[in-house]
């Protein structure tokens, strides 16, 4: 089965046909970065305009000659979590494009195609781990707007074992990279600084006891003060910038392993997952394959962000067992992925 996946919960415009939920068969992504980085962070009218410019030059440019030529069978569309007006672009332009199609529509979880991203045939970061993660498996969504301890036991099949109670770690990347003057989106920027340090600022591990609950808040209170202790933004040096970002990313990025590797031994998880935008980090992949003693399914780069290849994927399992959505289907902004 060949799925067109749809995918618009924030400010990128994906779009994508997948095969049999592993297989990329065509894929166009635009992103709007540069439109949010004089803002430091995404404006939702302007992304949700873009998406209506973006989608049909994306879908022109990947099938000129209809849904036939590429065999699709069913279209697919993020419908939740994110940004309100975004997601109400990309559902609206699915439910066209599946009613003038006369083909099934599906919404699909923002989150649950971050987690579908690892079923693609040739999408893993390195070539160690062939075929489709093994269950019961722990992942760890980690994005923008999301940190999630996930235990996963079947498709369809999840428990939500942790998440932030504040500041996602993606947040905390684009925040600390505003105070140390990097721009936005921040993980980038952020990683590339912290290479170049030579004595690392240490920051506190942010801890919930009783709970595998995340928190960064208080890192990202703490990387502000010492940059106020050192004359604010503009008077860093260089090699300040570069010790304070590594500072903090090692503080997050070694509280997410540690808490990945307990969840897994207190699951019996025979593999842990990576997923979401801030798994491209590759400090946090090496921190996981250190810290974590069981295979690890991570996503190359450019399938970590938000894609339609992920919604495509996920969308596939879906329909295997069944589901379907009708043309009533409304976005979600706050949709939840399992119950707490």
């Amino acid at each position: 089965m060949r799925v067109l996946g749809i995918e618009s919960s924030c400010d990128e415009s994906g779009i994508a046909v997948v095969e049999d939920g592993r297989q990329i068969v065509a894929h166009a992504l635009a992103s709007q970065a540069d439109l949010h980085n004089r803002f430091g962070g995404v404006v939702p009218e302007i992304a949700s305009r873009q998406h209506l410019t973006s989608f049909p030059a994306l879908l022109k440019d990947m099938m000129s000659d209809g849904p036939q030529a590429l065999g699709i069978e069913a279209v697919a569309v993020t419908y939740g979590p994110g940004l309100a007006g975004s997601l109400l672009v990309g559902l609206n332009f699915a439910k066209a494009l599946a009613f003038s199609w006369d083909l099934p529509l599906l919404g699909v979880h923002h989150l649950e195609g971050h987690l579908y991203a690892n079923w693609i045939e040739d999408g893993q970061w390195d070539d160690e781990h062939k075929g489709d993660p093994p269950s019961p498996s722990v992942a760890l969504i980690v994005s923008g707007g999301h940190t999630d301890l996930v235990l996963i036991n079947g498709h369809g099949d999840y428990r939500l074992l942790g998440r932030t109670r504040d500041d996602a770690v993606g947040e905390g990347f684009d925040k600390v990279a505003r105070m140390l003057g990097l721009g936005f989106p921040g993980g980038p920027p952020v990683e590339q600084a912290a290479t170049h340090s030579h004595d690392p600022v240490s920051f506190p591990r942010p801890r919930i006891r009783d709970s595998r609950d995340f928190s960064f808040s208080g890192l990202k209170s703490a990387v502000l003060r010492a940059v106020e202790e050192r004359g604010g933004t503009d008077r860093l040096s260089t090699g300040q910038v570069h010790d304070l970002a590594a500072g903090f990313q090692q503080a997050a990025i070694e509280v997410l392993a540690t808490r990945l590797r307990d969840a897994a031994k207190d699951y019996g998880a025979k593999a842990v997952i990576l997923s979401g935008g801030v798994a491209a980090n590759g400090a946090l992949r090496r921190e996981v394959l250190a810290r974590v003693p069981l295979p690890l399914w991570c996503p190359r780069p450019s399938l970590c962000t938000d894609n339609g290849v992920m919604i495509a994927a996920g969308a596939h399992f879906l329909l295997e067992a069944g589901a379907r959505h009708g043309f009533d289907l409304e976005v979600d902004p706050s949709l939840p992925m399992v119950a707490t």
